[in-house]
């Protein structure tokens, strides 16, 4: 008489120990091979050049930065910002629209780009970490289309003004209270 059951279950009895035993020896490889042996507490670089060492003891003057760290340009990007123009506008929450208190900075800001007309700007929206990420994405987005709009009144360019939007990629405080909230709903006015 023929009992399947019985051989298919004895086979699987003895398969299990074997089965189980594979995976913890991948499981114990895997996550040997995760480790590192890089000390999280040694410098992991050192400036050896006599350079890098007079830098570190103050400089020589050579106008290199004494980190050792040179500067990037990026090219069609004008480093010079103009000097006493606010160029910040901040919001209210969930609010694309303008306070009061920031037309004086918008009015400069439009004389200078009039009596400039070569300079360029990118008015960069951003908001807060509350709300969603297409959200705040769409809401930084109005908030330099905005801006846009008012420079454009007063007399600005088109041609002048790039709005984007950062949502709330780049803050500008990373605390979890409203003051941190207030400084990050902002658009940038950012020369080139």
């Amino acid at each position: 008489m023929f009992t399947p059951s019985r051989s298919s279950n004895t086979t699987g009895a003895r398969t299990r120990p074997l089965i189980s035993g594979f995976f913890a020896v991948v499981l114990a490889l895997s996550l040997a091979a995760c480790g590192s042996s890089v000390k999280l507490d040694e410098v992991p670089v050192e400036d050896r050049n006599a350079a890098g060492a007079a830098g570190a003891q103050g400089g020589t003057g050579s106008g290199v930065d004494p980190s050792g760290v040179s500067g990037v340009q990026v090219p069609g990007m004008d480093s010079q910002q103009p000097a006493n123009l606010a160029r910040i506008v901040y919001f209210d929450y969930d609010s694309f629209e303008i306070r009061a208190e920031f037309t004086t900075a918008l009015e400069a800001n439009a004389a200078f780009l009039k009596a400039n007309p070569s300079r360029r700007v990118a008015l960069e929206g951003h908001t807060d970490e509350r709300g969603g990420r297409e959200y705040n994405l769409a809401l930084g987005q109005k908030r330099a289309e905005a801006v846009r709009r008012a420079l454009q009144l007063l007399g600005v360019s088109e041609s002048q003004m790039e709005a984007v939007s950062f949502g709330e990629e780049k803050p500008a405080a990373f605390g979890l209270d409203e003051e941190s909230y207030a400084q990050n709903r902002r658009v940038e006015i950012t020369y080139r």
